[in-house]
């Protein structure tokens, strides 16, 4: 009865929150800072290798129909070095990224039922805190799950070790990026509510959202690994057709997250409640 009225309690939340509807906008917002994102970190790169070596690098994860343009423009973005891009590039990352975090922030609030009780510069400032370390969650969620088997090959190969090392890596890429990912995750579950949370009631959500924020890399990557060949069938277009949805569900996980710790402090608090009526009455 108890896990029915839970279950119960966690769909209203979800409904409440517009958690499938915010999602999409996490996603839209999130691959909007993906481009100025993109161009901060090869620019930032061509002050240390050469462009040459960048697109080398690159020339792994993007389509070849698409990689005759892509390789045309960034060489102008490489060769350039500019700072000024370089500093474009992290404001306008930053702003589009912090504005998928506010949308965090209105959800939990929703999910746990207070106000925004934050001045509107303390709130974006701290969305834009928050917004480094779930940026950061991103590369780790995308670099060690997805492209974690190609870099294992490619660094063990350059270092001669045995296929023992890359059995090894295979594990540690995954347990590394959980631990990282469930750190930001409960960081972003405690700041993110108006609301004075311990540590104690946010950590279910965020192993619930690690877990299953992997399972969506997991997939993401498992594409990456076996359909290679996706440009042939939908072209360019299909990277970001799959990079939309990993985004879409990536949302839906962390919003989920948030609303089942906000269903947990609702239970515990009304479980509080009771015995206390009860020892009243005793």
């Amino acid at each position: 009865m108890k896990a029915k009225a839970f279950g119960i309690e966690f769909m209203h939340g979800f409904q409440r929150g517009d958690v499938t509807g915010l999602a999409a906008q996490l996603a839209y917002y999130f691959l909007l800072s993906l481009f100025p994102f993109l161009i901060f970190l090869l620019t930032l790169g061509a002050f240390f290798i050469e462009p040459k070596e960048a697109l080398d690098l690159l020339e792994h994860f993007v389509p070849s129909e698409a990689m005759d343009s892509v390789r045309e423009n960034l060489l102008a973005v490489l060769e350039g070095r500019s700072g000024g891009l370089l500093s474009i590039g992290i404001l306008a990352t930053i702003w589009s990224a912090s504005n998928a975090i506010n949308a965090v922030i209105k959800t939990l609030n929703e999910a746990y039922g207070v106000e925004e009780c934050r001045s509107f510069i303390k709130t974006r400032l701290l969305a834009i805190f928050l917004t480094f370390g779930v940026i950061f969650a991103f590369v780790v969620a995308l670099v060690f799950p997805v492209f974690g088997k190609m870099l294992g090959n490619a660094a063990f190969s350059y270092l001669g070790l045995s296929d023992e090392f890359l059995q090894i890596w295979g594990v540690l890429r995954w347990l590394i990026s959980f631990l990282i990912i469930a750190t930001v995750v409960s960081v972003l579950y405690y700041l993110a509510p108006c609301k004075k949370l311990k540590y104690s009631e946010i950590w279910y959500g965020s192993l619930v959202a690690t877990f299953f924020w992997q399972i969506v890399s997991f997939g993401f990557a498992f594409y990456v690994d076996h359909f290679g060949n996706y440009s042939a069938t939908y072209g360019s277009i299909g990277a970001i057709i799959v990079l939309m949805l990993w985004f879409y569900l990536t949302g839906i996980v962390l919003l989920s997250g948030g609303v089942l710790n906000a269903t947990f402090h609702k239970f515990k608090i009304d479980f509080a409640k009771k015995r206390g009526l009860l020892k009243a009455e005793s």
